[in-house]
Protein backbone atom coordinates (compact mmCIF):
# COMPACT_ATOMS: atom_id res chain seq x y z
CA UNK A 1 0.00 0.00 0.00
CA UNK A 2 2.88 2.69 0.92
CA UNK A 3 4.68 1.84 -2.89
CA UNK A 4 1.41 2.44 -4.38
CA UNK A 5 0.92 5.86 -2.40
CA UNK A 6 4.15 6.85 -3.39
CA UNK A 7 3.54 6.11 -7.26
CA UNK A 8 0.33 7.95 -6.81
CA UNK A 9 2.45 11.32 -5.43
CA UNK A 10 5.55 10.92 -8.01
CA UNK A 11 3.98 13.50 -10.15
CA UNK A 12 2.98 15.87 -7.40
CA UNK A 13 6.88 15.55 -6.24
CA UNK A 14 8.44 15.84 -9.62
CA UNK A 15 6.16 19.11 -10.35
CA UNK A 16 6.78 20.90 -7.11
CA UNK A 17 10.69 19.46 -7.36
CA UNK A 18 10.28 21.19 -11.27
CA UNK A 19 8.54 24.29 -9.64
CA UNK A 20 11.77 24.99 -6.95
CA UNK A 21 13.92 24.55 -9.72
CA UNK A 22 12.05 27.05 -12.12
CA UNK A 23 12.12 29.15 -9.32
CA UNK A 24 15.68 29.23 -8.00
CA UNK A 25 16.56 29.73 -11.81
CA UNK A 26 14.67 32.58 -12.05
CA UNK A 27 15.67 34.10 -8.59
CA UNK A 28 19.28 33.99 -9.58
CA UNK A 29 18.62 35.97 -13.15
CA UNK A 30 17.02 38.29 -11.21
CA UNK A 31 19.59 38.39 -8.43
CA UNK A 32 22.46 39.03 -11.48
CA UNK A 33 20.42 41.68 -13.10
CA UNK A 34 20.68 43.72 -10.22
CA UNK A 35 24.09 43.39 -9.22
CA UNK A 36 25.07 45.00 -12.76
CA UNK A 37 24.76 48.54 -12.45
CA UNK A 38 22.23 50.47 -15.33
CA UNK A 39 23.75 50.53 -18.87
CA UNK A 40 24.46 54.00 -20.10
CA UNK A 41 24.07 55.05 -23.70
CA UNK A 42 25.44 58.07 -25.73
CA UNK A 43 23.69 61.04 -25.21
CA UNK A 44 22.39 61.26 -28.78
CA UNK A 45 22.48 59.63 -32.01
CA UNK A 46 21.90 61.39 -35.77
CA UNK A 47 20.41 58.38 -37.40
CA UNK A 48 21.17 59.25 -40.77
CA UNK A 49 25.02 59.62 -39.85
CA UNK A 50 25.16 56.33 -38.55
CA UNK A 51 23.24 54.84 -41.38
CA UNK A 52 25.63 52.99 -43.79
CA UNK A 53 28.15 49.94 -44.03
CA UNK A 54 29.94 49.40 -40.83
CA UNK A 55 32.68 46.88 -40.40
CA UNK A 56 32.55 44.25 -37.33
CA UNK A 57 36.31 44.47 -35.62
CA UNK A 58 35.24 42.33 -32.57
CA UNK A 59 32.71 40.75 -31.01
CA UNK A 60 31.67 38.65 -27.94
CA UNK A 61 31.00 34.77 -28.71
CA UNK A 62 27.48 34.45 -30.16
CA UNK A 63 25.78 31.19 -31.64
CA UNK A 64 24.56 33.03 -34.44
CA UNK A 65 28.11 34.20 -35.63
CA UNK A 66 30.28 30.78 -35.15
CA UNK A 67 32.97 30.87 -37.44
CA UNK A 68 32.03 34.21 -39.04
CA UNK A 69 35.04 36.62 -40.62
CA UNK A 70 34.70 39.02 -42.66
CA UNK A 71 31.61 40.50 -40.84
CA UNK A 72 29.27 43.99 -41.95
CA UNK A 73 26.30 45.27 -41.21
CA UNK A 74 24.14 47.50 -43.28
CA UNK A 75 21.95 50.15 -41.93
CA UNK A 76 19.27 51.96 -44.17
CA UNK A 77 17.05 54.41 -42.56
CA UNK A 78 13.77 53.43 -44.00
CA UNK A 79 10.54 56.23 -44.53
CA UNK A 80 8.79 55.00 -41.30
CA UNK A 81 11.82 55.71 -39.27
CA UNK A 82 12.44 52.11 -38.73
CA UNK A 83 15.89 50.98 -39.89
CA UNK A 84 16.26 47.86 -42.19
CA UNK A 85 19.30 45.70 -41.32
CA UNK A 86 21.51 43.51 -43.87
CA UNK A 87 24.52 41.48 -41.83
CA UNK A 88 26.63 39.87 -43.57
CA UNK A 89 29.29 36.91 -42.43
CA UNK A 90 31.71 34.73 -44.60
CA UNK A 91 31.79 31.25 -43.07
CA UNK A 92 35.44 30.15 -41.80
CA UNK A 93 37.60 32.54 -43.36
CA UNK A 94 37.61 36.00 -45.16
CA UNK A 95 36.61 34.65 -48.82
CA UNK A 96 34.26 31.70 -47.56
CA UNK A 97 30.85 30.79 -48.28
CA UNK A 98 28.61 33.94 -47.62
CA UNK A 99 25.78 34.38 -45.32
CA UNK A 100 23.27 37.09 -45.10
CA UNK A 101 20.08 37.74 -43.07
CA UNK A 102 17.73 40.70 -43.12
CA UNK A 103 16.44 42.24 -40.17
CA UNK A 104 14.76 45.40 -38.79
CA UNK A 105 15.64 47.87 -35.99
CA UNK A 106 13.25 50.46 -34.39
CA UNK A 107 14.33 53.32 -31.70
CA UNK A 108 12.82 52.58 -28.23
CA UNK A 109 14.26 56.09 -26.72
CA UNK A 110 13.42 58.96 -29.21
CA UNK A 111 15.51 61.26 -26.86
CA UNK A 112 18.50 59.61 -27.39
CA UNK A 113 17.85 57.32 -30.71
CA UNK A 114 20.83 55.47 -29.10
CA UNK A 115 18.48 52.78 -27.98
CA UNK A 116 16.93 50.36 -30.33
CA UNK A 117 15.36 46.84 -30.80
CA UNK A 118 16.42 44.62 -33.23
CA UNK A 119 14.62 42.13 -34.54
CA UNK A 120 15.93 38.95 -37.59
CA UNK A 121 13.15 36.67 -36.71
CA UNK A 122 9.83 37.85 -35.99
CA UNK A 123 8.23 38.43 -33.28
CA UNK A 124 11.45 38.02 -31.01
CA UNK A 125 13.23 41.32 -30.78
CA UNK A 126 17.25 41.95 -28.98
CA UNK A 127 18.45 45.15 -27.23
CA UNK A 128 20.91 47.85 -29.73
CA UNK A 129 22.64 50.14 -27.29
CA UNK A 130 25.11 52.48 -28.72
CA UNK A 131 27.68 53.11 -25.65
CA UNK A 132 30.36 54.40 -27.42
CA UNK A 133 30.32 56.52 -30.85
CA UNK A 134 32.89 58.48 -32.74
CA UNK A 135 30.96 61.97 -32.67
CA UNK A 136 32.44 63.83 -35.27
CA UNK A 137 33.27 61.40 -38.28
CA UNK A 138 30.82 58.18 -37.41
CA UNK A 139 33.80 56.36 -37.53
CA UNK A 140 33.76 53.82 -34.90
CA UNK A 141 30.85 51.84 -32.68
CA UNK A 142 30.41 50.11 -29.50
CA UNK A 143 27.36 48.43 -29.63
CA UNK A 144 26.24 46.11 -26.53
CA UNK A 145 22.82 45.26 -24.61
CA UNK A 146 21.82 45.66 -20.65
CA UNK A 147 22.50 41.73 -19.78
CA UNK A 148 26.50 42.41 -20.84
CA UNK A 149 26.17 39.29 -23.31
CA UNK A 150 26.44 40.75 -26.84
CA UNK A 151 29.13 43.50 -27.47
CA UNK A 152 30.31 44.49 -30.85
CA UNK A 153 33.27 47.47 -32.04
CA UNK A 154 32.12 48.22 -35.36
CA UNK A 155 34.57 50.58 -37.76
CA UNK A 156 33.47 52.09 -41.11
CA UNK A 157 36.70 50.90 -42.55
CA UNK A 158 37.90 46.80 -42.02
CA UNK A 159 40.66 47.68 -39.57
CA UNK A 160 40.23 50.16 -36.71
CA UNK A 161 43.20 51.98 -35.22
CA UNK A 162 44.72 50.40 -32.64
CA UNK A 163 44.42 53.17 -30.00
CA UNK A 164 40.47 53.38 -30.73
CA UNK A 165 39.89 49.94 -30.75
CA UNK A 166 41.81 49.86 -27.44
CA UNK A 167 40.05 52.42 -25.91
CA UNK A 168 36.14 50.69 -26.99
CA UNK A 169 37.96 47.46 -25.80
CA UNK A 170 38.65 49.58 -22.36
CA UNK A 171 35.20 51.17 -22.63
CA UNK A 172 33.35 47.80 -22.89
CA UNK A 173 35.45 46.36 -19.56
CA UNK A 174 34.76 49.37 -17.90
CA UNK A 175 30.55 48.86 -18.70
CA UNK A 176 31.03 45.51 -17.38
CA UNK A 177 31.30 43.39 -20.17
CA UNK A 178 33.65 40.18 -20.02
CA UNK A 179 35.96 41.86 -22.47
CA UNK A 180 38.69 39.13 -22.41
CA UNK A 181 36.20 36.83 -24.11
CA UNK A 182 36.20 39.41 -27.17
CA UNK A 183 36.79 37.56 -30.83
CA UNK A 184 38.62 39.89 -33.01
CA UNK A 185 37.39 39.86 -36.77
CA UNK A 186 39.27 38.48 -39.63
CA UNK A 187 38.65 41.08 -42.26
CA UNK A 188 40.57 41.85 -45.51
CA UNK A 189 43.34 44.08 -46.47
CA UNK A 190 41.73 46.51 -48.36
CA UNK A 191 44.32 48.68 -51.05
CA UNK A 192 44.50 51.83 -51.46
CA UNK A 193 43.89 53.99 -54.37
Amino acid sequence: MAKNLLHRRQPVLFTAAAALLGTGVAAFVYARRKLLHPLPTVPHVELKRYMGLWYEVARLPTRYEKDCQHVTAEYRLMPDGKVSILNTCHKHELQGPIEKVKGTARVVDAETNAKLKVSFFWPFEGDYWILDLDYVDYQYALVGEPGRKNLWLLSRKPHLDRTFRDQLVARGRELGFPTENLIFTGQPVIDKP
